[in-house]
């Protein structure tokens, strides 16, 4: 089957920028031009590609489609360079992980390869447990996720397990937990919350102290940074990854307050079993990195 490349573009436009009109906006057309494109590739292929919702969002046939067109996009930009020697053409390479992955190891992971390649990235971030949901969708071609199931076509590397602490500041532990963590008292002190898909605190709480959601308050601070400063200065206490702790407890400016109990998420890099040669590289240094950083999995 021979796709026209101006109809794909146009998909990949309405997706990327989640309208026609942004779409038209980057190509240089008109909504209608754009509209006209996608409704004349949906003709041919003889099913619904998009969602026409606010933003716009891929059908399930259209999930398919837009995987395979950022899978060939890849590999014709990394066949050109290499063929064409465009060393001046640097390869983009779309990737969608969490917060506290690329707060801590991920970026040193990656910093000499990326340089010494010549790639772009084009991150996405999500919580671990949805940025599966961004391959899905075809935004991204890899991904670091909580979910060890693989797609069709793709494989799931187990990389290692993130630990996290249930810690708060001493003056934070005097005030609401001076007996330790207890039920009564964890009803009324504040929780801190990365953002609403973020259930680290939530799933802790249920587990070890049988608090359903919304029995207890809540700061929401979507920033991994800004979510451990924060918790160093009383806002309340939160899960917080070993990583970002450094020598925290140790100088005692925080307390964990669950220390046989820590929480641990398993994360796996996503990737096509079919890649282009960089990209493979690029998944080995992410394996091997992950090796040395995180706890492995029993």
């Amino acid at each position: 089957m021979q796709l026209d490349n101006r109809k794909t573009q146009a998909l990949l436009a309405v997706i990327d920028s989640g309208s026609f009109e942004q779409a038209a906006q980057q190509l240089h057309l008109t909504p209608s031009a754009v509209s006209q494109r996608v409704r004349a590739l949906e003709t041919e292929l003889g099913m619904p590609l998009v969602v026409r919702s606010r933003p716009c969002r891929t059908t399930h046939a259209g999930r398919f489609l837009v995987q395979y067109l950022r899978r060939q996009c890849a590999l014709e930009e990394e066949f050109s360079q290499s063929f064409l020697d465009l060393r001046n053409a640097p390869l983009r390479l779309g990737l969608a992980v969490n917060n506290d992955t690329l707060a801590t190891w991920l970026l040193p992971a990656l910093a000499d390869f990326v340089q010494q390649q010549r790639l772009l990235l084009d991150i996405r971030v999500d919580d671990q447990d949805h940025t599966h949901a961004q391959m899905e969708a075809g935004l991204v071609l890899g991904c670091i996720s909580s979910s060890s199931r693989a797609m069709r076509g793709c494989t799931a590397l187990p990389l290692g397990i993130m630990r996290y602490r249930l810690v708060a500041s001493l003056a934070f532990q005097r005030q609401y937990f001076p007996d330790g963590l207890q039920r009564e008292a964890a009803r009324y002190a504040p929780v801190m919350v990365f953002d609403r898909k973020d259930r680290l605190q939530a799933d802790f709480l249920l587990r070890e102290l049988g608090l359903p959601d919304e029995a207890y308050p809540c700061h929401y601070l979507p920033s991994s940074d800004a979510f451990i400063g924060a918790i160093r200065l009383g806002f309340g206490y939160g899960m917080v990854p070993e990583q970002q702790l450094a020598d925290d407890i140790a100088r005692q400016r925080l307390v964990d307050l669950a220390p046989h109990r820590p929480s641990d998420v398993p994360l796996f890099w996503h990737h096509w079993t079919v890649q282009s040669p960089r990209f493979e590289e690029l998944s080995q240094c992410i394996a091997d990195h992950a090796a040395k950083v995180l706890l492995p999995m029993v």
